[in-house]
């Protein structure tokens, strides 16, 4: 691992930077970070800091009024 300090950044902070090891078909940035936050949600909630149910029970709430808006701005661009 190597560490960086922040462009820009004032204080001691530093970023560490992984070396990625691809092994079989490169993945898109967006697959990575799906695969990021839910590795990320799975630690969490079996270490009891976050509750699955509810959070998942949210993020479908929040999809859904994502989904709602971007059809209504289809519509007003339509219209």
């Amino acid at each position: 691992m190597r560490k960086e300090r922040l462009p820009g950044s004032k204080s001691d902070k530093h970023v560490t930077e992984q070396k990625r090891l691809v092994t079989g078909k490169e993945l898109t940035e967006l697959e990575e970070v799906s695969t990021r936050i839910n590795t990320l949600i799975d630690i969490l909630g079996q270490r009891g800091v976050l509750n699955v149910k509810e959070f998942e029970r949210i993020v479908a709430m929040r999809l859904h009024e994502v989904s709602k808006a971007t059809a209504f701005e289809g519509l007003n661009e339509e219209l």
